[in-house]
């Protein structure tokens, strides 16, 4: 599994730079991140590039994606819909889970991608 020595940074609207300001962690000013807007960006850069060696995730990728009016399916999929096809991938594939950080300023969807990607991990 080809694994690249890129930076994954999933956020529909801040930059590396920005998670710096209020996470404190250095490895944001690095300038090899890849940014990723959305779950099918997120999809296509790994299937295309390989796993990176660090994915940061943001949980709310739009202002919709909680529910449509009337439907019981969301409008746009979240940072933990990413990390579920994470696992997947990385369970189809036998490969390693990358490291990862959750840069979310969602608590409870920060700790549900936070607990099922270190749940993966401890398999």
């Amino acid at each position: 599994m080809k694994i690249t020595k890129r930076l994954l940074f999933l956020d529909d609207i801040r930059y590396p730079i920005e998670a710096y300001q209020y996470t404190k962690q250095e490895i944001f000013l690095r300038k090899d991140w890849n940014i990723v807007r959305n779950y099918d960006q997120f999809i296509s850069r790994i299937l295309e590039k390989g796993l990176p060696e660090m994915i940061s995730f943001d949980h709310d990728l739009a202002d919709e994606h909680y529910w449509e009016p009337g439907s019981q399916e969301f409008v746009e999929k979240t940072g933990y819909d990413c990390a579920k096809w994470l696992v997947e991938y990385c369970m189809d594939n036998d490969a390693s889970l990358p490291k990862f950080y959750c840069h979310s300023m969602n608590p409870v969807g920060k700790a549900n991608i936070e607990s099922l990607l270190k749940n993966f991990k401890k398999l």
